[in-house]
């Protein structure tokens, strides 16, 4: 069985950002009209944004969407239920938000098992900003601008290591005018690793030991962060087969 996660870098998915992405993550699923289950956790459920991204990947692209809510029903949902919702649809799209606050209540209530068991069936994983950081080992989060929106700074925050590194979202951009790139450079000249950056509008799909760039527009890019000599050296990254 094949593996497919797709690591989206950012981007606003009703002004079409994404929209190149988007039909890929589709494509993958190998199926016209699939069953797309989005987890909108980071943003605590955010009322607003599950009805954009279901009319965007179900009118727009075809697919059957059904939503995954945490925060909303918490003592209502079954863990059954859970299960089945995740184990049972072709793709799985994790929203954008508050990267730690996500991750604690997934391994809380399980839900990091249970992705897993999907990665491993075949099932498309993909997700947007906390939803890419969160496949990965760790990642670069704005979590705490969710706490304290004047004095805060950017965190390493642990992902489900499905794929190796440390991830960074909205590497061309940043959050309260905090930029990312140098940001991230600096986690990286200091902690050391390998730092996959993405730009938003720009996306990495990761299939077993391959990789490739899929961007809305051709000067978007992901790139590859490393930390040589004390030197932070950045490449970009190209298709790997």
């Amino acid at each position: 069985m094949i593996r497919k996660i797709i690591a989206i870098g950012g981007g606003e998915i009703s002004k079409g950002e994404t929209l190149t992405i988007d039909k890929r993550i589709i494509e993958l699923s190998g199926k016209p009209h699939p069953k797309v289950l989005f987890i909108p956790t980071a943003s605590s459920d955010n009322e607003a944004y599950c009805q954009k991204f279901s009319k965007y990947y179900g009118e727009k692209l075809g697919g059957k969407v059904s939503t995954l809510l945490l925060y909303s029903n918490p003592k209502t949902i079954s863990k059954k239920e859970i299960e089945n919702k995740i184990l049972n649809t072709d793709i799985i799209y994790v929203g954008g938000g508050n990267t730690l606050k996500m991750m604690k209540l997934w391994r809380r209530l399980g839900i990091d098992k249970l992705l897993e068991k999907a990665w491993k069936r075949g099932i498309v994983l993909c997700g947007i900003s906390a939803g890419a950081i969160c496949w990965f080992e760790s990642g670069h989060s704005d979590s705490m601008s969710f706490y304290n929106s004047k004095k805060w700074d950017y965190v390493k925050v642990r992902g489900l290591g499905f794929v190796k590194g440390i991830m960074c979202p909205h590497y061309n951009s940043g959050t309260n005018g905090v930029p990312r790139e140098r940001k991230f450079q600096e986690m990286i000249k200091k902690t050391g690793g390998t730092g996959i950056a993405i730009d938003e509008g720009c996306a990495v799909e990761f299939t077993d030991k391959s990789y490739k760039i899929i961007s809305n527009k051709p000067k978007l890019g992901a790139y590859e962060i490393r930390r040589n000599e004390g030197k932070v050296i950045e490449g970009r990254m190209r298709n790997h087969t």
